[in-house]
């Protein structure tokens, strides 16, 4: 329960926050934010379940919010608070603004830090090896070196030691290549802490650092990685952990996408030949009879799997399937063909031997080098190539088992695939849904997780979300939705009066017509196209009218193009952006930066993607409608954000004028009106 205690420390701190903010104006959604996520972390409602899903509308203050109530509450209960973000423009501006401005504000005493993946830092061994041994540098590369190679790292090691550099990636001035990163690159395989000469390495002072912080941010990719791995490898257990995952509506397919797996079969079988190398070094290094058996099942074991991708290969040839423009073919409900299948039994059980058998070589490795039976610079070359296997294998075994998963009638098979390309033939898999991996990652293991976003409810329902995320309907989870402080009925919403609808052949020609009619002059426009052909088409059209006005997405990099477009709008002039659905969310222009909004086409996703194909084809197995229970309330989801580039703050004005008429000739276009902010609403006729 939350005590008396700590809604004083809250209030009391929230003050002095607030009083610290130029311009500040209280609302009240912020206020109730702060409570709810307060409360529910503190077990108010449910002491195992510690779950809210809070959509909060854009102007509310949610980091403000989270931090405010979840910093005190992690702090008494010994807790972690891990705050997980979607993009890279959040984490810096928690890193470099808020967490700085509560330390500096707020009666809080707390230490945060930036968590990343370990590819991230180098190893400080192999750093300054790199010169003691100029011919293993060159050995090692994996990439033919280019001159000027050999002194960015002479470089990155004279500032490493001179205190200069800390050995982030990130942190160097400029991109570094990467077939130079790859040789100073820290790995789990070499690079381990229980080794003396690696206990001062980059990465083991961040997770250090990790380790000691009671902030934590971290992007979701990375938390995944870490539940995967059963939490608490990378970051601190789940159960010592409050979560916020901010951003959250991208939370499900960031999972989707991270559970996938792809072989290639031609790649494979070249690979698993060269396998053979790890057990000659391991035998000239290692003198142990231990590493006689796993060495032979590791070679046996590469040789039937190169037999049996041999033999899926030879069938893909012989039974030639229908490649789509993708050159991909997808297999009707994730059932793979039948003249594969004991094929890729075989390889599951092989792949899992020769695993095995590889993670033996290199734990024996590990065991002699810290029995000081071998030297280091010995040991570390088949640490890193064991290592190296390793992986791949992993890969394998995570795609063998999608593709073999047994069916069963309540849940949702796998998407599967076969890529055919250049390269060969490359066998995919990825989840359709990922919310019962959520449930056993997360959900179930955590301390408490607090999700929000601007955008979480689809048809103003948090039922698509749920099942995406796999809630359930009275497990604990708490559900909050607050509606943004701005004045919306002040913001015009037009609906065009078109003769075409986006399907019909007179559309793209009206559209040209329509969007030159309704660029306003000397002020802030942005069009949003559902497509880059219909984009380039349009632009080609208006360019002459506006040669110099127009900024097209694609044609210089983002930044660039919102510097020029901004520098338009502070002289006075016209300006005009087109952009895809990219542009849809994140783009930040108040004020004069945008007060005219042109919306081409309701973004309807055409599922032709495999996942997303798969994905239609079981709902409608099942008795769904796909367009129904997948298209309409992801479309309403987009159209929200879509509407929200236009209004950023209190004092933002202007018109959005949406130029698809089916929100009004069809049936579902009135749910789709009705889930947007309330906007005044004209329909021209």
């Amino acid at each position: 329960m939350l005590s008396d205690s700590l809604k004083k420390e809250i209030r009391a701190n929230y003050e002095l926050i607030t009083q610290a903010l130029p311009q500040f104006k209280a609302r009240k959604a912020q206020n109730y934010l702060v409570a709810e996520i307060a409360k529910v972390l503190a077990g108010h409602y449910d002491k195992s379940r510690r779950i809210l899903v809070a959509e909060a509308g854009t102007g509310i203050g949610k980091s403000l919010a989270y931090i405010l109530a979840g910093l005190p509450v992690a702090l008494r209960s010994n807790k972690k608070l891990v705050i997980s973000t979607a993009t890279v423009t959040l984490q810096e501006q928690l890193i470099t603004k808020d967490l700085p401005f509560f330390l500096r504000h707020s009666d809080f005493k707390f230490t945060f830090t930036l968590a990343k993946g370990r590819q991230r830092y180098c190893c400080e061994h192999k750093l300054l090896k790199q010169q003691d041994d100029e011919a293993q540098q060159a050995a090692l590369f994996t990439e033919k070196p280019q001159a000027g190679d050999k002194a960015l790292l002479d470089r990155l090691r004279n500032a490493y030691l001179d205190g200069k550099w800390t050995g982030d990636q990130d942190s160097w001035p400029t991109p570094i290549p990467h077939r130079v990163w790859q040789q100073i690159v820290s790995d789990k395989y070499s690079c381990k802490k229980a080794l003396a000469n690696h206990r001062q390495c980059p990465f083991h002072r961040a997770r250090d650092n990790i380790n000691k912080a009671d902030v934590i941010v971290v992007n979701h990719a990375l938390l995944l990685a870490d539940l995967e791995l059963g939490g608490g490898v990378i970051l601190p257990e789940p159960d010592a952990c409050f979560y916020v995952l901010d951003e959250a509506h991208h939370l499900p397919k960031i999972s989707r996408d991270f559970s996938n797996a792809s072989v290639n079969i031609k790649t494979s079988q070249e690979w698993l030949k060269k396998i053979k190398q790890v057990s000659t070094h391991v035998n000239r290094v290692v003198h142990r009879q231990t590493t006689i058996t796993p060495g032979l099942t590791m070679l046996d074991s590469a040789n039937e799997m190169v037999n049996d991708l041999k033999s899926i290969e030879l069938y893909f040839r012989n039974n030639p399937v229908e490649y789509n423009k993708s050159n991909q073919h997808r297999f009707a409900m994730g059932e793979v063909p039948d003249g594969i299948v004991n094929a890729l039994i075989n390889l599951k059980e092989e792949t899992k031997k020769c695993l095995s058998a590889v993670n033996k070589l290199s734990n024996i490795t590990s065991e002699e080098l810290k029995d000081a039976n071998i030297k280091l610079s010995d040991a570390e070359p088949i640490l890193i190539e064991t290592g190296v296997f390793i992986q791949r294998l992993e890969n394998l075994a995570a795609l063998w088992k999608m593709l073999l998963k047994d069916r069963s009638e309540t849940q949702a098979p796998i998407a599967a695939w076969v890529n055919n390309e250049n390269e060969g033939f490359t066998l995919c898999a990825s989840p359709l849904e990922v919310g019962g991996l959520l449930e056993y990652m997360l959900w179930s293991q955590a301390a408490g997780v607090i999700l929000c976003s601007a955008t979480l409810t689809s048809l103003n329902s948090f039922d698509y979300f749920k099942r995406q995320a796999g809630l359930k309907d009275n497990d604990g989870t708490q559900y909050l939705k607050l509606t943004s402080p701005f004045d919306y009925p002040a913001i015009k919403l037009i609906v065009a009066k078109m003769n075409n609808e986006p399907t019909e052949s007179g559309f793209d020609n009206e559209l040209v017509d329509n969007i030159a009619q309704r660029i306003e002059e000397k002020e802030a426009n942005l069009v949003l196209f559902a497509s880059y052909w219909q984009m380039k088409l349009v632009a080609e059209k208006l360019r002459r009218k506006f040669p110099n006005a127009l900024f097209v997405q694609g044609e210089t990099s983002r930044t660039k193009m919102i510097e020029a477009h901004k520098k338009r709008c502070d002289q006075g002039l016209t300006s005009i952006l087109f952009g895809t659905g990219s542009l849809s969310e994140g783009l930040d222009l108040p004020g004069h930066y945008l007060t005219n909004l042109m919306i081409t086409k309701l973004p309807f996703a055409v599922p032709d993607s495999p996942v997303e194909e798969a994905h239609a084809e079981w709902i409608t197995s099942k008795g769904g409608n796909p367009f129904m229970q997948i298209t309409i309330p992801e479309a309403s989801k987009k159209l929200i954000q879509s509407c929200g580039r236009l209004i950023r703050k209190e004092t933002d004005t202007g018109k959005i004028t949406l130029l698809d008429k089916r929100v009004i000739t069809k049936r579902y276009g009135k749910s789709l009106i009705d889930s947007l902010p309330p906007f005044a609403l004209t329909i021209e006729k």
